[in-house]
């Protein structure tokens, strides 16, 4: 009788601590980026659409997609609001390792833009015979 209890507890509390309390943290943290939502923040919804916010009401919010498109959305619909700071540096991180690849291979002596493997057989020589003469 009491192993069955203390089983039963064992299980809640496992529940709670890998189900329950981390989507408790996720809504919380959603909850803060819906109330912290500005004009000018870039969002992208659950669809998948990306825009900047124009207009932010109570329940929605006005986001520009094109120059002359603007589309009203629920703000549960907001998936994710964009950091303007990742979206400049995320193009430098690319550039910094596309450059770390070439040094790379430039140390190994490859080309540009090969990934710097060498191979020990020797280059094969050309069949410089014509049998047609």
């Amino acid at each position: 009788m009491t192993t069955t209890i203390i089983t039963f507890v064992l299980i809640i509390l496992i529940f709670y601590f890998l189900i329950i309390r981390p989507q408790k943290k996720r809504d919380k943290e959603t909850k803060a980026m819906l109330a912290a939502m500005k004009k000018g923040d870039r969002v992208v919804t659950i669809g998948g659409i990306h825009g900047t916010i124009i207009t932010v009401k109570d329940q929605t919010v006005v986001v520009k997609v094109d120059d002359s498109a603007r589309i009203e959305f629920s703000k549960s619909a907001i998936s994710t609001v964009v950091n303007k700071d990742a979206a400049k540096t995320a193009p430098k991180k690319a550039e910094k390792s596309e450059a770390k690849i070439e040094d790379k291979t430039e140390e190994k002596g490859g080309e540009a833009g090969s990934i710097g493997v060498k191979t020990d057989a020797a280059p094969a020589e050309e069949n410089t015979d014509k049998k047609d003469e």
